[in-house]
């Protein structure tokens, strides 16, 4: 049993696996030819190897960022890591949490398969922290590890990656100019927010993308040249900042402290445009192979992918968005300490990711102010609401980091906080939230047939 759980996660939590399998099982869906079969197949499974890894290697080049900040600061605290929280979790909740998984799949699929929620969440490295995040506070709260727990943990799971990207697709149709894919991601609500606050408050005739940049430096419409330029500015700053012996002791093996910064500018930029070639083929593989899905399994559903998907369509609301979240999370640090709370120090990763898909939705609904809106009500979301979601993991010894994305943090509050009242308050609470989803899916399909009547 043990060995077979291990495969279920070591697939499932391997997107480019699991979104290869999916792309096969659409091309034999359509009965395709072999031959376009493995061909489909392969290259959506390069195409998510190479989207992972220009994902990586920003990661990667944003690290030494966080490390200056840090030293040049000299902030001690709390740093919002989903990584480590799971990495500590899943040593004694290992089991638990795959099976929620295995539950949560099954539960998003019958979802997507009979409701109006018709997104399939196919972002697995998200559902595995989603899992463990639900086995850790319904354990928490005394249920235990038995089938209670997996069964309610499944639902809860199952029914919140079918109901976010939902929230998302208003805004995904504007960023992407169609309805083919998703947002598969545990920042959904903060980034339906952000789309809702561009909305309220930005300018969408004035977009992000639309700067007008004078014939003299039309060099900077490269995206390619415009981050490394950039990113290389605000490198140099901090390495400059934190001074030349902390980078060279600690960060640059002894090369010199500004040829490092600018290499890791560098850096980040070659990511961005590995990335950007990953999302090319995914899009060119996978919604054509989808459509066997959605004509025999799941008719109209639309894969839900990771946050870099969407980043080629705004480019400038993508730095834009990182920068604005990123000083309104330092910002938040600063009021931390003066009010003498936990200090909850900017995840410059979780900054940048959700900063920047945060930056695209505002843009897509509101223009460069809505970028701006955006990224900062989401950046103030993701900087002050893990205060709240530290007492509710404290009590299993995690509390050293905490999660970082809007929906682990919002979920995670109220789940705990019900599971305060006890099993059957939880219970409740978990099967009124699925209820509530059905009830609406009923509603929506009436009034959408009540409306195409009256067209017609």
């Amino acid at each position: 049993m043990k060995a077979i759980l291990n495969l279920f996660v070591s697939i499932a939590t391997q997107p480019a696996i699991l979104v290869a399998l999916i792309a096969m099982l659409g091309l034999l869906l359509q009965k395709k030819k072999s031959t376009e079969v493995i061909q489909g197949t392969i290259k959506t499974f390069a195409g998510f190897l190479v989207l992972i890894g220009g994902a990586g290697i920003l990661s990667n080049s944003l690290t030494p960022f966080a490390s200056m900040f840090k030293f040049a600061l000299h902030v001690q605290g709390v740093v919002p890591s989903n990584e480590a929280v799971v990495a500590i979790a899943l040593v004694k909740y290992g089991t638990t949490t795959a099976l929620i998984m295995l539950v949560g799949m099954i539960v998003n699929i019958l979802l997507a398969r009979f409701t109006r929620f018709k997104y399939i969440f196919l972002t697995g490295q998200a559902m595995l922290y989603v899992s463990c995040l639900t086995a850790v506070i319904l354990v928490s709260a005394h249920l235990g590890s038995g089938w209670q727990t997996i069964v309610l943990g499944g639902i809860f799971e199952g029914t919140l990656l079918t109901v976010t990207p939902a929230l998302c697709q208003p805004f995904m149709r504007k960023i992407t100019g169609g309805d083919e894919v998703a947002m598969g991601h545990t920042g959904n609500i903060g980034y339906a927010i952000s789309g809702l606050m561009g909305k309220w408050f930005g300018d969408s005739k004035k977009s992000t993308e639309d700067l007008k940049i004078p014939q003299s430096l039309g060099f900077l419409r490269d995206s390619t040249v415009s981050i490394t330029l950039l990113m290389g500015i605000v490198y140099i700053i901090l390495a400059i900042m934190a001074g030349p012996q902390f980078v060279e002791k600690n960060l640059s093996a002894g090369n010199n402290y500004i040829i490092y910064a600018m290499i890791q500018a560098g850096t980040f930029a070659a990511g961005f445009v590995v990335v950007l070639q990953g999302v090319r083929m995914i899009l060119g593989e996978i919604i054509p192979a989808f459509q066997g899905i959605a004509q025999k399994l799941v008719p109209n559903s639309k894969p839900a992918l990771d946050v870099p998907i969407i980043f080629p369509y705004a480019p400038n609301a993508v730095l834009l968005g990182f920068f604005v979240s990123f000083i309104v999370g330092t910002l938040s640090m600063f009021g931390m300490i003066a009010m003498g709370t936990t200090v909850i120090i900017p995840g410059v990763v979780g900054h940048f990711f959700c900063g920047a898909a945060a930056g695209i939705y505002g843009n897509a609904a509101g223009g460069r102010r809505g970028a701006i809106i955006g990224a900062t009500v989401n950046s103030l979301i993701i900087s002050w609401l893990p205060l709240f979601i530290l007492p509710v993991l404290g009590g299993l010894k995690l509390a050293a980091s905490t999660f970082a994305d809007t929906d682990y943090l919002i979920p995670g509050i109220l789940l705990g906080n019900l599971g305060g009242f006890g099993k059957i308050a939880l219970i409740v609470g978990i099967l009124g939230f699925l209820a509530c989803v059905l009830i609406l899916s009923a509603i929506l399909t009436q009034r959408a047939k009540s409306t195409k009547a009256n067209q017609d």
